[in-house]
């Protein structure tokens, strides 16, 4: 069996607002999408990484991806949802990949993935029947809002889990659970566990964060040199 990984990157970033796709964000010298690719290149148990792009993307090949060649592949079939970009990514690779073979699902949006947790999620996933994913138990007090942003109820927190990627499952069983799920999954686990599995949780920490807003990247670009020291 074979670990690949997948990272898709057709999506905006709107919620970043700006005019840069979110992925190509400069962070600290280099597009934010390239902290994500090192990660997993240094990982010598990843055969290969693709990357899904949309199929008008005209940044990529503005940068000099160089000594990612023998790494890196790009697949111009992005989809307009998250799902659907991991699920074409997933029928792309098909003729490459065997259904037992191992697919890792890591977000452009995740620069700051320590080697140490992708290791913990290889090694803790070597002989899980399903697979799983990166995961933080969450800490903090959860309210459930009304539509008018007053307090409903206080979600009690045990038991509760804030997933991350990557999200490590089967080539076969995913591209099955995802094409059953439909385009709206968020995660990949989601459509795991709708198909009526249970993926196991492999414990991480806050310094995996994903970059949503403009304040995430600053906090990024400290996590990362700190990391690097």
């Amino acid at each position: 069996m074979k670990h690949y990984a997948l990272i898709p990157a057709a999506g905006s970033g709107t919620r970043m607002g700006g005019m840069v796709e979110k992925q190509y964000l400069d962070l600290n010298s280099v597009p934010m999408i390239a902290h994500a690719m090192m990660v997993l290149a240094r990982e010598p148990r990843i055969a290969r990484i693709f990357v899904v792009l949309s199929p008008t993307d005209r940044r990529w090949n503005n940068y000099e991806w160089q000594g990612w060649e023998e790494r890196i592949e790009v697949l111009r079939c992005g989809g307009r949802t998250r799902a659907e970009t991991v699920l074409n990514g997933l029928d792309a690779i098909s003729k490459i990949c065997d259904p037992d073979d191992w697919v890792l699902v890591h977000d452009a949006a995740r620069p700051c993935l320590p080697d140490e947790l992708l290791a913990r999620l290889i090694d803790g996933l070597a002989d899980d029947p399903v697979g799983g994913l990166l995961a933080v138990p969450v800490a903090d007090t959860l309210k459930r809002a009304t539509a008018d942003a007053r307090v409903a109820a206080t979600v009690p927190r045990a038991g509760l889990w804030q997933a991350q990627t990557p999200q490590m499952f089967r080539h076969g069983s995913l591209t099955q659970a995802l094409r059953a799920a439909g385009a709206d999954m968020t995660d990949e686990a989601s459509a795991i566990e709708q198909w009526g599995l249970h993926p196991k949780l492999v414990e991480s920490d806050s310094r995996n964060l994903k970059v949503t807003y403009p304040q995430d990247l600053e906090l990024a670009g400290m996590i990362l040199r700190k990391m690097h020291e």
